[in-house]
């Protein structure tokens, strides 16, 4: 057992380890597609690229300042919003159905449109009933696109940063062709083969009936899985093409693609922060950032792979042998360590994919997934959380500025009312989200009696639930705790509206203090200034990240997860 637990972390060493190192060099080479530098690429994505902004009309050295930027995002959204609402409740009548599954209800289509739209994947229905394969295409595409809306919006606020004052940051049509082009779907192509080569289905085979040896009949579902899954990770989309999601050995044949969905779920949410040093200029500050990040991701990680590892007490008091930690909803093949390790990696970047049960996970280990989901700035979703970070990195700088009594700057640029009231509102409407719907549906919850059926474990652990649900809409992450009943015209439409509201208000807000910021004079370091490539800088924005989401959110943890653990105890 010693050597089986030696082996268990070692691997979980060597992925984050990995994950590293590809996210370094796949930030270089980032910097280098978005910022026009030229590159071996060039010969191979620039002819595609040209065909694409030719039939789009786009025209590529044509630069905009954030709100025009903003606009052209806002228009792409609702066009794809527009044609999943029509796909979605008219899947009946179009083709590649084989197994004739019947349209989604406006209500479910409503959820299921944005939650892919914002890169959430909120999936409230069960893949292998409810959607048909052309519908898994179209979901393919929202997989890219919204992983590549929120990396275009994150280069904007890069480029703000880039030179000393500019009115213009650059064109979103562009970066948002490149992500797709040079980033998200080579490496996903080249995922895919990986992929099928485990052993992972890659077909439109209709869903097999087979006799199992107890003599049961049992239902296998396929399809075109492994177009499904890369980009579903790498664009931390999260969203199961099964209802098991990566616990389906279809998702998941083996340890091998286990790591390989950890790692390429956090390289570009990594990556990007090093584009960053790249983009200003200024790596040591990049380190800084990857710094803070990382402290909070292995605060979180490191105890959920103990306690996970540990097992659960109430199964020990029966004498029950659980030397394999706490397995209950956990996949033998992969075991409780790299659970562990995947409830974390996949809440603080928001994939919200999940290879267990995370319901199924000690009171604790649920607390600090939702933690991660609650700051939404530790490494977070490709792009979005990177600008969930500079709002914290806006208020840290402000904040250390005041105590010390110096010019609250941040990067040569003067912060000033109008972006503090950008970004301490965008900080407030997080918590805001979350705390409110919660308290909503447990006041239902408990007032109405056709709402008990949403929770089948009453107590801490079915307001944790609730909690967890809205927590997750909230932070674009899509992972659920399979006990909470959500496919109903409340949690759809409430979820829906959630996720809008966590996700456009951020992205916008985000860019637009880098585009009032950046259109104003530079001012040199001196004596006066606030640095922020130091060491201090660091600990202050790690401290105003757990200080303001430990008083957002602690008392609503009390009454979920922490008071559950206390009862186990």
């Amino acid at each position: 057992m010693e050597i089986m637990l030696f082996s268990n972390l070692a691997g979980i060493v060597v992925t984050y380890v990995l994950t590293v190192f590809i996210g370094l060099l796949l930030g270089r080479y980032m910097y280098k597609v978005y910022s026009g530098e030229r590159h071996w690429s060039d010969a191979l994505f620039e002819p595609v690229e040209r065909l694409i902004f030719r039939l789009c009309r786009i025209r590529t050295k044509e630069e905009f300042d954030w709100k025009e930027n903003m606009k052209m995002m806002l228009s792409m959204n609702l066009i794809w919003f527009i044609l999943s609402m029509l796909l979605l409740t008219n899947m009946k009548w179009l083709p590649l159905n084989p197994n004739h599954i019947p349209s989604m209800s406006p209500d479910l289509a409503f959820n299921t449109a944005i939650s892919f739209i914002v890169n959430c994947n909120l999936q409230t229905y069960i893949p292998e009933t409810q959607i048909s394969y052309l519908g898994q295409i179209w979901l393919i595409f929202l997989h890219f696109v919204s992983a590549a809306t929120g990396m275009a919006a994150c280069i904007h606020i890069f480029r703000a940063f880039r030179e000393r004052s500019l009115s213009s940051i650059g064109n979103f049509n562009v970066y948002f062709v490149r992500s797709i082009t040079r980033i998200l779907l080579p490496l996903s192509l080249l995922l895919s083969v990986v992929f099928i080569w485990r052993g992972m289905p890659m077909n439109f085979a209709s869903n097999q009936h087979i006799i199992t040896l107890e003599h049961h009949k049992q239902t296998i579902a396929e399809g075109p899985v492994a177009a499904f899954v890369p980009i579903k990770h790498l664009g931390t989309n999260g969203g199961g093409f099964f209802n098991a999601n990566s616990a389906h050995p279809f998702e998941n044949p083996d340890y091998l693609t286990n790591m390989l969905e950890m790692i390429v779920q956090a390289v570009i949410p990594i990556g990007l922060v090093f584009t960053f040093g790249y983009f200003i200029r200024n790596r040591k500050f990049a380190w800084i950032i990857f710094g803070v990040m990382t402290m909070g991701f292995l605060l979180l990680v490191v105890p959920n792979v103990w306690m996970e590892i540990q097992g659960n007490p109430a199964i020990r008091a029966l004498g029950i042998d659980h030397r394999l930690g706490n397995m209950e909803g956990k996949e033998v093949r992969l075991g409780a360590a790299a659970s562990g390790y995947w409830s974390v990696i996949t809440t603080v970047i928001s994939t919200g994919s999940a290879n267990a049960m995370l319901g199924s996970y000690m009171p604790l280990s649920g607390m600090n997934m939702l933690f991660g989901m609650m700051v939404n700035a530790f490494y977070g979703g490709v792009g979005a959380g990177f600008i969930n970070f500079f709002i914290y990195l806006i208020l840290a700088a402000f904040i250390a500025g005041m105590m010390v009594g110096r010019t609250p700057e941040f990067l040569g640029k003067k912060i000033e009312a109008r972006e503090m009231k950008i970004a301490a509102l965008l900080v407030l409407l997080h918590p805001f989200l979350i705390l409110i719907a919660t308290a909503w549906a447990t006041y239902l919850y408990l007032h109405h009696p056709e709402a008990h059926s949403w929770i089948m474990n009453a107590g801490p652990h079915g307001f944790t639930a609730m909690l967890y649900e809205y927590t997750s809409a909230a932070a674009n992450n899509g992972s659920a705790f399979a006990e909470l009943s959500a496919n109903n015209s409340w949690w759809n439409i409430s979820t829906g509206i959630v996720l809008i509201l966590g996700r456009y208000p951020s992205i916008i807000g985000g860019v637009a203090i880098a585009g009032l910021l950046g259109r104003k004079q530079y001012i040199p370091q001196s004596a006066g200034s606030l640095r922020v490539d130091s060491y201090t800088f660091g600990v202050v924005v790690f401290a105003v990240i757990v200080i303001i989401a430990a008083l957002s959110f602690f008392p609503a943890l009390s009454v979920g997860p922490i008071a559950e653990f206390f009862l186990i105890h």
